[in-house]
């Protein structure tokens, strides 16, 4: 019976997806094992460590269907070590002669972490595909709002103009990162290892590199310089990147929940009939699809963390650290993809509200262009002397609960050097959002380029 969160038929669906669950399944790690141990057969008789047809025997009887899982399970109860048992119902499914060169010069860790990695690959194209899916999704935000004024807000008050598609640029900036950083970690991550008990080859000899070598053509993996059991950088990377990963779908999550207030309105997650609905309060439109990513932000964060620990290995092999991995991969891909699902649906059916954006920016009554009419005035005046002026008539604005054009207008000493139509152009927000556009212009084409050459 489910009994974790992950798990649970109830909401499991809410903080990861059908399809990675798959990945980390125990048939699918089963399975990793199975190709794991065929690929080492396959090795072993290229090289000549064992008899020719060996290895067709062994694939043959490494079948899922061939395992008695109830019986390696409580085997595994009593021993401790997942391997054994496996590696018994493997054998047991082999003829007497075959049955000998099954797990030939292998270790307990070689089959795990080689069989994990080809779980992990298979889990980081589950990940690639939603990450570019909602860098799509961002690409087309970006440019569709490129001049759609909005309130650029610093500690959450309005501070000065920006557009929608600055703001959907710097989150797509970031996950162009994440999506560079993939491909990078790929080459460090996906790096089988089959050398033996303490990594020496002590078991196969002067033949050991050469088994490893096209045990892992087999697999299509890569083959490590030197065994890497108790050097767990490899993964403490991968779990980072999913930190990260998480940590900016969760922004995302937050800012479009934040700007669904009441009193902003100018997004909205995608809605229909019922969802988000509160049990006490009719009108409610909760951002149901944002508060998994946040939460799942939180939790990867401290998979990470976990992970990390996991590079502190005593020796050749660590007492537990192991099984720190056991439940830390998984999980981070599982939150990983919830995550992504969640935001791939925010960000391709995003709700814009233009208006309310233009709305909101004149709500303060033009104190948001303070600065742009200080730094009109500053040529003619001085920074100094413009920003003790503008400062003056903004506060003016506030006390009186008046307009800043209307304090402006007020003040001799500003209408000396600015005329109406001036102050006009210069209260206008659409006017003083800078470089935005180009910088949109700049990561639209640096996302072509990325999604082209993946």
């Amino acid at each position: 019976m489910p009994s974790t969160i992950l798990d649970s038929s109830y909401y499991r669906d809410m903080f990861g997806t059908a399809a990675m669950r798959a990945v980390f399944s125990d048939e699918a790690r089963l399975e990793a094992w199975l190709q794991t141990e065929v690929a080492l057969a396959r090795a072993q008789v290229a090289t000549g460590v064992i008899p020719a047809g060996t290895d067709e025997k062994i694939a043959s009887a490494a079948r899922i269907e061939n395992i008695d899982q109830d019986a390696m399970k409580a085997e595994f109860d009593k021993v401790g070590f997942p391997i054994l048992p496996f590696v018994k119902q493997l054998t047991r499914a082999c003829d007497q002669e075959t049955a000998r060169w099954v797990h030939y010069g292998a270790t307990t860790q070689d089959i795990l972490d080689t069989g994990a990695v080809l779980q992990i690959r298979e889990a980081l194209q589950l990940v690639s595909t939603d990450l570019n899916a909602c860098i799509t999704a961002l690409m087309k935000l970006a440019a569709k709002h490129r001049n759609t004024v909005m309130a650029g807000r610093t500690f959450q008050q309005q501070a000065a103009p920006i557009t929608f598609g600055y703001k959907a640029a710097v989150w797509l900036d970031e996950l162009l990162r994440h999506h560079n950083r993939l491909h990078e970690l790929r080459k460090r991550v996906l790096v089988g290892q089959c050398a033996g008990a303490v990594g020496t080859f002590a078991t196969l000899g002067e033949k050991g590199p050469a088994v490893q070598q096209k045990m892992m053509e087999h697999l299509e993996l890569s083959v490590p310089d030197i065994t890497w059991h108790t050097a767990r950088d490899r993964w403490s990377e991968l779990l980072g990147f999913l930190a990260l990963c998480g940590a900016t779908l969760g922004k995302i999550a937050q800012e479009v929940a934040i700007l669904m207030r009441s009193e902003i309105g100018e997004l909205s997650e995608p809605f229909e009939t019922g969802r988000g609905a509160s049990t006490t309060l009719p009108q409610k439109r909760n951002p149901i699809a944002c508060e998994p990513v946040i939460a799942n932000a939180h939790r990867l964060r401290e998979l990470a963390s976990s992970q990390m620990i996991a590079m502190m290995q005593e020796h050749e092999r660590g007492v537990g650290h192991m099984h720190v991995e056991w439940m830390v991969v998984p999980d981070a891909f599982v939150l990983m993809s919830g995550s992504l699902h969640h935001t791939r649906l925010i960000l391709e059916n995003l709700w814009v509200g233009a208006e309310q954006m233009r709305a909101n920016l004149d709500m303060g009554g033009g104190l948001l262009m303070s600065e742009a009419v200080m730094m009109g005035l500053a040529p003619l005046v001085g920074k100094s002397e413009a920003h003790h002026l503008v400062y003056a008539a903004a506060g003016r604005a506030m006390d009186q609960k008046t307009t800043l054009r209307e304090a402006l207008l007020a003040d001799d000493a500003i209408t000396a050097h600015l005329t109406v139509a001036r102050i006009d152009e210069l209260l206008d927000p659409a006017n003083y959002t800078g470089m935005a556009g180009n910088m949109v212009d700049t990561v639209l084409k640096q996302a072509e380029k990325a999604l082209q050459n993946q």
